[in-house]
């Protein structure tokens, strides 16, 4: 059998620092600490000097279970308009989350996503940083790639 994944080259990366920069939103993967089962929420997400961001609430299922496990999953890459949603690209990051302090990022957040002007300043809202391990790119059928953080540096 072929192996799918392709070798990691320069149009590789540029894709998934492409994917990185225009992400807004996405979904992130975490382990209930409850029943150990998966769980998936989708939430906004910033990739800002070199670091996955998430703003999110105390309050959230996903939040308390970054509390008990770090480790996590987050999925970027939105479907374009036309065409079949699975020839679009898109990239799992393997990630640890760990809380950073919000207040010096409110600029840089709130320009790319000023609706959450709304709720930035509310206590139970916090920053996560999601330090990536690892990433598999896939750049639609046929284009499939395993990277690792370095890969990701712009």
């Amino acid at each position: 059998m072929t192996n799918p994944i392709n070798p990691t080259d320069d149009t590789a990366r540029q894709l998934a620092q492409d994917l990185l920069q225009s992400a807004r939103y996405g979904a992130i993967a975490v382990t209930r600490p409850d029943t150990q089962t998966p769980y998936a929420a989708r939430v906004a997400m910033l990739w800002h000097d070199g670091a996955l961001l998430t703003l999110i609430s105390t309050l959230s299922l996903h939040t308390k279970a970054l509390a008990a496990n770090p480790a996590c999953a987050a999925l970027i890459g939105e479907p374009g308009d036309k065409g079949d949603p699975l020839t679009h690209p898109r990239m799992t990051l393997m990630c640890t989350a760990h809380e950073i302090d919000k207040s010096a990022l409110k600029s840089a957040w709130l320009t790319a996503i000023p609706k959450a002007q709304l709720y930035y300043d509310f206590s139970d809202f916090k920053m996560y940083e999601l330090v990536v391990s690892e990433a598999h790119l896939n750049g639609g059928f046929g284009k499939a790639f395993n990277l690792v953080a370095d890969d990701l540096a712009v």
